[in-house]
């Protein structure tokens, strides 16, 4: 995995870099399987408060590498394995898991996006909780130029992100905006001139924060996003009363009435 995914850990944050720089980090069979293995490895990793992805050299991500498009060219079928085999507990194909095992993360997961994000690459920076994103960046959801529709959980990621008919003339036109336009159109959650030193900046934050506190907070947002205010209400008690009282909530509140940082266990 090491020759498509990078992992280090420290105070926390798990910096994830995408690191097949000489290919601007393009999705190969390779790189779908060593997405994969990262998120799931971190799913189960101890320590964990905060993820950081970002991508080596030129780009985020390019999308699909060119080399797959040329064997679509050829007319070979391939789209009926989409449809066979086991699905995740999620209900994703292998592909899809590629994105949406970043969503499923229990810690939350910030994006340093500069130079590209096309297509794959595009989905991969939704399934962040948030996206730090360089103005001069270039994103497109470029499926419909290559005869395609997105198809890795964009559909699904970008509900609840952008207005109806945005996500539909993007989707459209396959179009490339900048990340300046991605901000005002609520793709982007901040425009930085320094995305990944940003965002590793909020990373260490989040990760100094009440961990089970944290997987909670998340744990809710996640549940809004499909369930009814009934749910939601159930939910929010629930997790309160496990918080309320708990080591880490004492530790929380003395901390702060004692002007001290709060040390953590997870």
């Amino acid at each position: 995995m090491d020759d498509r995914i990078r992992i280090t850990l420290e105070q926390g944050v798990a910096d994830v870099r995408l690191v097949r720089a000489d290919k601007m980090n393009a999705l190969d069979d390779e790189m779908f399987e060593a997405l994969r293995q990262a998120g799931e490895r971190l799913k189960h990793t101890p320590g964990v408060r905060a993820v950081l992805l970002s991508g080596e050299g030129r780009a985020f991500c390019a999308g699909l590498d060119t080399a797959n498009f040329g064997r679509m060219a050829s007319g070979q079928r391939g789209g009926e394995r989409l449809l066979q085999g086991e699905r995740t507990a999620g209900g994703a194909n292998p592909p899809q898991h590629t994105v949406m095992v970043w969503r499923e993360l229990p810690v939350p997961v910030i994006a340093a996006v500069h130079g590209v994000a096309y297509g794959g690459g595009f989905q991969l920076m939704l399934a962040a909780d948030l996206r730090f994103v360089a103005p001069d960046t270039r994103l497109s959801i470029m499926e419909i130029n290559w005869g395609l529709v997105p198809d890795m959980g964009g559909m699904a990621l970008l509900r609840g992100l952008v207005r109806d008919d945005i996500a539909r003339e993007l989707t459209y036109t396959g179009r490339v905006f900048d990340g300046r336009e991605a901000a005002q159109l609520g793709l982007a959650t901040r425009v930085s001139a320094d995305p990944y030193a940003d965002a590793l900046a909020l990373a260490r934050e989040i990760a100094a924060r009440p961990p089970k506190a944290m997987r909670a907070a998340k744990r809710l947002l996640e549940l809004v996003q499909h369930a009814d205010t009934q749910t939601i209400l159930l939910a929010e008690s629930r997790e309160q009363a496990a918080l309320i009282g708990a080591p880490e909530q004492v530790e929380a509140v003395t901390a702060r009435l004692q002007k001290r940082p709060a040390v953590f266990v997870d």
